[in-house]
């Protein structure tokens, strides 16, 4: 007879919920028991945390549980929040980053059109960066989220507004569009590291 492991079945399941949290019904009805067997194991795994003196804890927010960071380490979550990104960008978030500079607002299947692969990625790392939000919704089908860069890319770049971008050229032969794609990339990730 295999043991179930809960404590541990709960913890990825908030870690996999992120912000969102779960709802002691959405933990019922994923780790198949009743309220107060979840509820035992949210207060087992409350408690582990606790006596084990762990970095994070379980908080109960607006009907949901979530796991979330104690309070007497937030000044070193600060220094890593203010610290200067010593992480580069990709050359897929680094294209993606310039198809919305120069094309904004684009929803994410006209940047894949462009690109030719999957973008989903690029946008989270560039979200999450916060060099782009989300800046409306397309019209038609689907209502698609459209794409923008943000206050905080200007003020990485060093630009007052998006009219100080580079222009591109209106047509130059294939090989010449490759070199320059490749100097712009290369300039881009030196600002970015520096």
């Amino acid at each position: 007879m295999d043991i179930i492991n809960w404590n541990s079945i709960l913890e990825s399941l908030l870690f996999a919920a992120g912000d969102e949290g779960l709802s002691l019904k959405q933990l019922v009805e994923v780790l198949e028991v009743d309220e107060l067997k979840a509820s035992e194991i949210i207060e087992d795994v409350k408690q582990e945390y606790e006596q084990n003196n762990r970095g994070i804890m379980i908080v109960q927010l607006a009907g949901t549980y979530q796991l979330a960071t104690k309070k007497e380490n937030a000044a070193y979550l600060k220094k890593l929040v203010d610290s200067p990104h010593t992480t580069t960008l990709s050359q897929a978030a680094l294209e993606t980053l310039a198809i919305i500079a120069y094309k904004q607002p684009i929803t994410r299947a006209e940047i894949e059109e462009i690109r030719g692969v999957k973008t989903e990625r690029p946008l989270h790392t560039l979200s999450a960066k916060v060099l782009i939000k989300e800046v409306g919704r397309a019209e038609g089908t689907g209502r698609a989220y459209l794409y923008g860069t943000t206050k905080e890319f200007l003020d990485y770049f060093g630009l007052k507004s998006l009219e100080e971008l580079p222009q591109l050229p209106e047509k130059v032969a294939d090989e010449f569009i490759q070199e320059e794609a490749d100097l712009f990339f290369e300039k881009f990730q030196e600002t970015i590291n520096s």
